[in-house]
């Protein structure tokens, strides 16, 4: 068994390699079976007529990173052995390690492991924080309760995606070091003061939930104007963004989102959203509150402008689909009805973060700078995502 978090970018070359050289049979174009056949096809070319132990799954896990490109945090469950976890040569995903020591009934006291993406599940099981697993690290917990870890790559290098930090992380987690709420109160400082340089008029900050109420509250106490909640949310909706049908976003947004007219009549409005992508979400919310009666509607994005794809593992739209794509910040408000956006500055935005855990020297920015750090992404395979359609 495997679970995979994140997205190969050399999907399409492993297929071919996985049926035509491992000879192993591939049912859909889902990377995750890909990489759980070439993980059992490195395991099964060590352990021919051999007994499996763990410096054959370290080096069947090294052989993988060589083949495989992308971002991808992996647990998996080797039958009659024990529970596998790593993480790409690049930490592009995140991956975090916890323990529980626990008394049997006879009162023997072991020590149980867990693996997951995120610290808040450690903590909502009872798992105290171990660390993080580092990039190109493998770690093996065997079933007698044995941990192993090792790195499986000559040049390992964090390069932790930053859009965790902007909105995919739940609040009570802490990546690499950094508390996800600190690093959002931290947006919400840097993005009061480039909204402070444009000078103006505002009655009332008001957060598009849930994300934003954070960065919300900063805004609202560096700017020294007063926060308020403008909208009820519908928590039995997705993710608004990862619609690929405009219908569909648009109304996937009235029902996600209500107003509380009063909030907005007769004022002049700061939204303040974590980020604007396609803008479907920031139009139709806009339209909502002009028709509550506000006079004036700017909003402000905790990151910046996202102009490229993220090809790493969130289900982001392709690069023509991205309303800051070939548009200055002007453009961008004309076209979602607002009469005035900003954004967050890229140096901010990591400031935010460094702030906190100065060891983290870079990040995985791509889909705001175009600074793909597996280095195998060019405009050929971006156009290319236009026309793939994966099962």
């Amino acid at each position: 068994m495997l679970a995979h978090n994140g997205n190969l970018t050399n999907a399409l070359t492993l297929r071919d390699d996985v049926l035509t050289k491992n000879h192993r049979h591939v049912r859909t174009y889902s990377d995750s079976e890909i990489l759980t056949n070439i993980f059992a096809f490195e395991l099964e070319q060590l352990t021919v007529n051999r007994q499996l132990d763990n410096a054959k799954i370290f080096q069947a896990i090294a052989n993988l990173n060589q083949r495989v490109q992308g971002g991808y945090a992996v647990v998996s469950l080797i039958a009659n052995y024990g529970m596998i976890a790593f993480r790409d040569p690049n930490g592009i995903r995140p991956l975090i390690l916890g323990k529980k020591e626990t008394t049997s009934n006879n009162e023997d006291s072991y020590t149980t492991y867990m693996v997951s993406s995120e610290s808040c599940a450690l903590e909502i099981n009872g798992f105290e924080i171990v660390r993080d697993v580092m990039p190109a690290e493998a770690v093996i917990i065997t079933l007698d309760g044995r941990l192993e870890t090792k790195t499986c790559h000559p040049d390992p290098q964090l390069n932790i995606c930053i859009f965790e930090y902007v909105y995919l992380a739940r609040p009570d987690s802490i990546m690499e070091s950094v508390p996800i709420q600190l690093s959002r109160r931290n947006m919400g400082a840097y993005l009061a003061e480039t909204i402070m340089e444009h000078n103006l008029d505002i009655d009332v900050v008001i957060p598009i939930p849930d994300t934003s109420r954070t960065i919300a509250v900063e805004v609202a106490n560096k700017i020294h104007k007063p926060y308020r909640e403008g909208f009820v949310k519908n928590h039995f909706t997705g993710r608004t963004f990862m619609l690929s049908d405009p219908t569909q976003r648009k109304i996937a947004v009235r029902n996600k989102l209500n107003p509380i007219a009063l909030e907005f009549k007769d004022k002049n409005v700061l939204l303040v959203d974590d980020s604007i992508v396609r803008g479907t979400t920031s139009r139709e919310i806009i339209d909502i509150v002009r028709s509550c009666g506000a006079k004036h509607v700017y909003i402000a994005s905790a990151a910046p402008q996202v102009r490229y794809p993220n090809v790493y593992g969130i289900d982001m739209p392709t690069h023509t689909e991205l309303i800051a794509y070939k548009r200055d910040d002007a453009e961008i408000a004309e076209s979602i009805g607002a009469d005035k956006v900003i954004f967050q500055t890229l140096e901010n935005l990591k400031k935010s973060i460094t702030d906190i855990n100065p060891n983290i020297k870079q990040f995985d920015a791509s889909c705001f700078d175009g600074n793909y750090v597996t280095g195998n992404i060019d405009a050929q395979y971006l156009e290319s995502l236009l026309s793939v359609k994966w099962n």
